[in-house]
């Protein structure tokens, strides 16, 4: 019956060491990186594990938006996605 209990002891406590060791590896190599990146306004792909700065397109294709109407439209659109991303204040009671 010791013999049971010593095996049992040390699977149970190579699975946590297993496991602890698992999740450390997932927040350094995953979810830390992803917070970071996102709070500096990036986009993190967690497949790739990169960090990438999003372009125009205008900025890719050279292309100038030369109606003000439309200029106006991609500002409103731009300062909105700013408005929905900035953090919230929290009240608390």
């Amino acid at each position: 019956m010791t013999r049971i209990i010593d095996r049992l002891k040390l699977i149970f406590l190579g699975l946590f060491v297993i496991l602890s060791a698992g999740t450390l590896v997932y927040h350094v190599g995953w979810a830390w990186p992803g917070q970071k990146c996102e709070e500096a306004g990036d986009w993190w792909d967690w497949r790739s594990r990169t960090c990438a700065r999003p372009i125009l397109i205008s900025d890719i294709t050279g292309r100038v938006i030369k109606d003000d109407k439309t200029r106006a439209a991609a500002e409103a659109d731009a300062q909105k996605a700013r408005a929905e991303k900035a953090p919230t204040a929290k009240t608390e009671p």
